[in-house]
């Protein structure tokens, strides 16, 4: 699998594994399905993963660490998360997280991106997947803590970063203005951008990758599905986009590409995971993924061999820019 290479920072593989199923999305899963899931990815030449302490308040990141390790650590880049704080609660252990993970709200999520809790943060992270370093930390979600984030949070990762407990660092949102800005005023490495460059969404076109490739600065793609609108061949009339129904006018432009894809031979979501891939700035796409079915499907998608007259249709029908 084809690698590509941060400005600063380790080599990654055009596609990654999204680990946030791992912590019980939306429904559980177990330690098996998940081993099976990173040795199929393993195999299949995948050497990228992504987690959070979020995900699952800590076990994603436990059955992520505990798959891997039985592989050598100079071979995989590993990415984690740091500035929502994961605070005991355990007077709730009767109740399920309120956060979609099935899971006992053993801890609360609270916002921090003071150097203290930056430093908990990653300390907690290495604990959980048995590591003694980070390839990749991002910021998450700093999309109401810009103040503290852009100082005290990106200059503790920096200072991470120089004492080599740190490899690459960044932020990780879902939205494109406030990742441009880390990159015009912040020293960051690697940026997630989730669902914000798709084949639905092109708003990152305009400034965010012409800065991110000026700047030398990675952009990993996540989300590429749009919440599921451009995940099958045809998209669902329920189909969701940005975790709410697609409206129809979105419904339509997804159908319209798939026509065009189906011209092609090719599926809707082989172009959904092909397209961020064209922009020489993004260095990954991260595909969220829960069993061994998935990476299979994944891979096959990433390896789908896409005639260039596609996006010239798609252009022309005023699809894509």
């Amino acid at each position: 699998m084809q690698r590509r290479t941060l400005g600063r920072g380790p080599a990654i593989t055009e596609l990654g594994l999204g680990a946030a199923q791992f912590g019980n999305l939306y429904r559980e899963t177990t330690d098996e399905a998940s081993t099976a899931a990173v040795d199929a990815a393993w195999h299949s030449g995948i050497r990228y993963f992504d987690t959070a302490p979020h995900y699952g308040i800590g076990l994603s990141e436990r059955r992520l660490g505990a798959a891997l390790a039985q592989y050598p650590r100079d071979e995989f880049v590993i990415s984690t998360k740091a500035g929502r704080a994961l605070v005991p609660t355990p007077e709730n252990a009767d109740q399920l997280d309120e956060h979609g993970f099935m899971v006992p709200a053993t801890f609360r999520r609270e916002w921090d991106f003071s150097r203290d809790g930056i430093l908990r943060s990653i300390e907690g992270s290495l604990e959980r997947l048995g590591l003694d370093r980070l390839d990749i930390v991002y910021l998450h979600d700093p999309d109401s803590h810009w103040a503290e984030a852009s100082t005290t949070g990106i200059d503790t990762l920096i200072e991470l970063r120089d004492q080599g407990m740190v490899g690459a660092i960044g932020a990780g949102m879902n939205q494109s203005a406030m990742i441009t800005e880390f990159i015009r005023h912040t020293d960051v490495d690697v940026m997630m951008l989730a669902g914000r460059f798709t084949l639905l969404e092109q708003g990152a076109l305009d400034e965010l990758l012409p800065l991110a490739l000026e700047r030398g600065v990675g952009i990993v793609a996540a989300a590429i599905y749009n919440s599921g609108l451009l995940s099958a061949p045809r998209p669902a009339a329920d189909a969701r986009y940005d975790y709410q129904q697609a409206p129809p006018e979105l419904l339509a432009r997804a159908n319209a590409i798939a026509d065009v894809c189906e011209r092609w031979g090719v599926t809707l979501p082989d172009a959904a995971v092909a397209y961020p891939l064209r922009h020489p700035a993004v260095v990954s796409v991260v595909l969220g993924t829960r069993t061994e079915e998935q990476v299979a499907s994944n891979v096959s998608r990433y390896e789908t061999v896409i005639s260039d007259g596609l996006w010239a249709d798609l252009a022309a029908e005023g699809l894509i820019p």
